[in-house]
């Protein structure tokens, strides 16, 4: 039984790292921590403060799925185990394809939960903020804009995220010139805070009847959601506040009133707008929040006195700049990714066909 033996050795070179990740998590602090919010969620003044609760409900469950992930990787460990063990004992060759099965989503749902414990930057559990816009191509940079929106849309409901648009503005002939979303979920910012920059895309233009291959850029913003009691602190007199009617497909009170909010923070000139909400009030929150999290953005750098130091290497969305490529075109291939390690830059080579192209994309994400 030489293949179940060598299957067991895979298995065997899991368990170090199953204990040093045990350590990681600090499983023993994370479950007296669930009691003691579970006592706090108790008593008879908890709900009295609904906005507290919910806060301490939610950790609650976040502490749970991660202590229940472990547990439940721990179990899949033994059970693959004593697969293997009983495959040996009885010299039985038709339990290698189960202890194949059940040892591949083993490795899988390690990498996973492996993934998690790296997020533990301060605010890699938050929200993410994706802001895209369109740079130099013109049309064809607006579609590509609108491309990554599709993609970034999809791999968030992949995940079993939620998604909400906060901002968006048609481009003149195709496309977005720009759009921002809200991608909530467990570890959001965590994930696609690695997305940020300049993003390439070269392909035959569906735009251009003679044709030709085009070079596209947009860029991606991504930023944590910053609640009220993360200490950014905006100065009433330090902000400008603009109204607008919001853009749209029309109908009932959309075009019709200034709902739509922008914020102007004069001493960083940073500017952020928010028209999904029908109520200006609701926008005006929003866009409040949006602020906080481009401030803590900005506190983050080591030089608060220049634009340059504050938001760091200001790169223009053009050739150059891209952290990321994508040539669909003069290959013909079905998939081929290649990471240039000297540079970061990683090529996803397609044959054109768009959808096929995001759902390689997805799966290149994922891994990565």
């Amino acid at each position: 039984m030489l293949e179940l033996e060598q299957l067991q050795t895979t298995l065997n070179e899991y368990k170090e790292p199953l204990e040093e990740m045990r350590e990681s998590l600090d499983l023993e602090s994370k479950r007296d921590l669930i009691k003691a919010l579970e006592k706090e969620s108790s008593a008879p003044e908890f709900w009295s403060d609904q906005e507290n609760s919910q806060k301490v409900l939610k950790k609650i469950k976040a502490l749970k799925d991660e202590v229940g992930a472990y547990e439940t990787l721990i179990n899949a460990y033994e059970d693959v185990e004593t697969l293997i063990e009983m495959g040996i004992e009885e010299q039985d060759e038709d339990l290698i394809l189960e202890v194949k099965e059940h040892l591949k989503t083993f490795i899988n749902n390690y990498e996973s939960l492996r993934i998690q414990t790296l997020l533990s930057g301060e605010y890699d559990f938050k929200n993410a903020i994706v802001s895209l816009h369109a740079g130099a191509g013109g049309t064809e940079s607006c579609d590509w804009a609108n491309m990554l929106l599709r993609m970034y849309t999809r791999w968030a409901e992949k995940r079993g995220y939620s998604v909400e648009m906060l901002d968006y503005l048609d481009g003149d002939e195709a496309g977005v010139k720009s759009v921002t979303i809200q991608i909530n979920g467990e570890n959001a910012y965590g994930y696609l805070k690695s997305e940020k920059g300049v993003h390439r895309l070269v392909r035959i233009s569906p735009f251009d009847s003679s044709g030709r291959r085009h070079t596209s850029f947009a860029s991606c913003d991504v930023l944590p959601e910053i609640d009220d009691d993360d200490n950014i602190e905006i100065n009433p007199e330090e902000i400008r506040i603009d109204t607008y009617r919001a853009s749209g497909a029309g109908g009932q009170h959309v075009n019709t009133t200034d709902s739509a909010i922008r914020i102007t923070h004069l001493p960083t000139n940073t500017v952020v707008q928010c028209q999904n909400e029908r109520s200006q009030h609701k926008n005006k929150d929003r866009a409040l929040k949006m602020l906080k999290a481009k401030l803590f953005e900005i506190k983050q750098q080591e030089n608060m006195s220049k634009l340059e130091g504050i938001r760091g290497e200001v790169k223009e969305i053009g050739w150059g700049s891209q952290i990321r490529s994508y040539v669909m075109h003069p290959y013909n291939m079905v998939k081929d990714h290649r990471t240039n390690t000297e540079t970061g830059n990683v090529s996803s080579v397609m044959d054109g066909n768009i959808d096929l192209f995001i759902n390689e994309y997805l799966k290149w994400l994922n891994k990565n």
